[in-house]
């Protein structure tokens, strides 16, 4: 895969790379042999930076307006302004306040670009002002008979295997940020984003039934 051989390189040579989401990660940990550091910008950050010896120059900014804004909002607007996932973090709203964790190579574009049909202002915030921070989720515990992620979706939004296949193959499904086959069991850490449905992860088996079912554990993000 070209995306994990280009940052494999990169480490190889003492560089660093940009930010990986959990895909690149779980993708590029497999093939790596060498010793190797991760940036994690906050506790439970979901886009991370491989680096061996220097880091690039990561910043956070405050994105201030008196518009709601959804995550997908910011997302959208990042993708129509041409700029690669992989030059900036994670995407946070608390408490109504919007922030964004980027490179500094992109800081001038993303200011003079970014909602520019909106009334926004950008904030840069100390890096670690945020560091402490913890997502919040909503735990959901389920029974299922297997692991396999069509069962589990199907239990999880009340819909039949059927359905979730078609989902699937729709693109409607993504086990880290890519499209899995209906019989891929899930792995403790998989982030599940189901369109209209929302973004979970999965936390594992947490207790078995008197029938020889799971007991599962996943958190909602909210």
């Amino acid at each position: 895969m070209y995306e994990v051989d280009k940052n494999y390189e990169k480490l190889i040579k003492g560089k660093y790379t940009y930010f990986l989401d959990n895909r690149l990660q779980l993708l590029l940990k497999r093939k790596l042999n060498i010793k190797y550091n991760i940036y994690i910008p906050y506790v439970d950050s979901e886009k991370v930076i491989f680096y061996t010896d220097k880091l690039p120059n990561v910043l956070l900014y405050e994105i201030i307006t008196k518009n709601t804004l959804r995550h997908q909002d910011i997302l959208g607007n990042l993708f129509s302004i041409g700029i690669d996932p992989s030059m900036y973090g994670d995407i946070l709203i608390i408490n109504n306040h919007y922030y964004i964790y980027i490179l500094d190579i992109i800081e001038n574009y993303l200011i003079n670009n970014l909602f520019i049909d909106k009334q926004v202002a950008f904030k840069k915030l100390d890096i670690n002002y945020l560091k402490d921070y913890k997502r919040e989720y909503e735990n959901i515990n389920i029974i299922v008979s297997s692991e396999r992620v069509d069962t589990i979706i199907s239990s999880l939004i009340h819909i039949n295997r059927t359905k979730v296949i078609d989902k699937i193959k729709n693109k409607e499904v993504l086990i880290n940020y890519d499209i899995p086959k209906n019989s891929y069991k899930l792995n403790i850490g998989d982030i599940i984003s189901i369109r209209k449905h929302g973004k979970y992860k999965y936390n594992g088996i947490i207790n078995n039934t008197k029938k020889n079912n799971y007991i599962i554990s996943i958190n909602k993000y909210r």
